[in-house]
């Protein structure tokens, strides 16, 4: 599934990322074949502002796998997930875990359906929808979101597709306090877990909140 056309760089700096981060070296195959599509289609579509396809795997590749001992199964809908971030990454990483990658621009989507077709990932599927038209109340065990907005903005959008008990995993760079602070009273803060991306300057965190 490897592609020639990325530089071998490429699978060098992955396969150390993954390496450093405790994860199975196999994963490298389909992740390069996922960063192949993506830096392919991108020179067409404009995808993500990132074109540097090593770039790619330190910002995109490895920045989302940093949450990949958080969630290892069960469900989660990926909330504006545009080229599939940290979605498709998470799948592929733990075949147990059923994604459903959430984003509502048509092109992103187009993407995120041939990405899902020829890496062969059963374990995801795309909903062509904005977050709060998504009709699928409680349906999820958890919700993450990259880069899609506060934490306030995420919940207000999305806290309806999570189960009684479920927890929404935001990915952020700084310790976000003010975010926290703005969260709904009926929301709290369980954690906020430091994430350790190799390669990547400036800080990472994850937070962890659920309904009250």
């Amino acid at each position: 599934m490897n592609d020639t056309s990325l530089p071998p760089d490429v699978s060098t700096d992955l396969q150390q990322g993954l390496q450093a981060m405790g994860l199975d070296a196999a994963l490298a195959t389909p992740l390069l074949a996922y960063l192949a599509l993506l830096v392919r289609w991108n020179r067409t579509y404009n995808l993500t502002a990132i074109r540097d396809p090593r770039e790619m795997v330190t910002r995109h590749l490895l920045d989302s796998l940093a949450m990949a001992s958080h969630v290892t199964a069960g469900t989660l809908a990926d909330l504006g997930t545009g080229p599939g971030l940290p979605g498709i990454p998470l799948a592929i990483t733990h075949p147990q875990l059923q994604v459903t990658l959430v984003e509502s621009n048509g092109k992103k989507a187009r993407f995120l359906r041939e990405a899902v077709r020829q890496l062969g990932l059963k374990n995801a599927r795309v909903a062509e929808s904005r977050a709060e038209a998504l009709d699928e109340p409680g349906a999820y065990d958890n919700l993450t979101a990259r880069a899609m907005d506060t934490l306030a903005g995420i919940v207000e959008v999305g806290g309806h597709l999570l189960r009684p008990g479920g927890q929404l995993l935001a990915m952020k760079g700084v310790y976000p306090h003010e975010e926290i602070a703005q969260l709904p009273a009926d929301w709290q803060v369980l954690e906020v877990r430091p994430l350790q991306v190799p390669g990547l300057v400036g800080d990472r965190h994850l937070v962890v909140a659920e309904r009250r």
